[in-house]
């Protein structure tokens, strides 16, 4: 694949960031009750930055926690042709039972990792809200799932691919469009 474009380079990454921590901030009237939870892999890294950005405008942390949604996802026969699948596992610090829960990601795309990480939730525990925090959302739904922040709309064909690096595992801040 070819990089076509670059939509988002280190300080838009900041910019939308700190944007998506004042929207959470302000449509939960603070950040009481609140858990961030990042799904794997770059979900991790981003919930742990909107959590430093939240508590440097609140001066209160905010719990984070881990999902693994690999044994939720419902492609997973079509993903493990060469035997078991590699779980990493969960590490939710809080009981989310009755907590708002921010799930994040890097790119909201069918809505299928979303539909898994729900799942995954519902399975540790019963929030009373659960809210999804996404950098870029591309679309082409295939479920009736919408994120409560998006960092950034890319529209893109089907053809095209969005690569989100993150300098915790890639050296890199950037979100770039790969073409075929």
């Amino acid at each position: 694949m070819v990089e076509k474009a670059v939509v988002l380079d280190e300080q838009a990454i900041r910019r939308a960031l700190t944007r998506i921590a004042h929207e959470i901030i302000e449509k939960n009237k603070g950040i009481d009750n609140c858990v961030i939870v990042g799904i794997k892999t770059r979900g991790i890294f981003l919930a742990n930055r909107l959590a430093k950005r939240i508590e440097q405008i609140e001066g209160k942390k905010v719990e984070v926690g881990e999902l693994d949604i690999t044994l939720y996802r419902d492609d997973l026969s079509m993903k493990t042709t060469d035997g078991d699948p590699l779980v990493k596992g969960s590490d939710i610090p809080a009981d989310i039972t009755n907590k708002k829960v921010i799930l994040v990601d890097d790119v909201l795309f069918t809505g299928r990792t979303v539909r898994a990480a729900l799942d995954a939730l519902v399975d540790i525990g019963r929030p009373a809200h659960i809210q999804l925090a996404v950098l870029v959302d591309r679309g082409h739904r295939e479920l009736p799932i919408r994120a409560d922040y998006v960092g950034k709309n890319v529209p893109t064909s089907l053809h095209e691919k969005i690569s989100v690096s993150l300098i915790e595992i890639d050296s890199e801040d950037q979100v770039s469009i790969l073409e075929k």
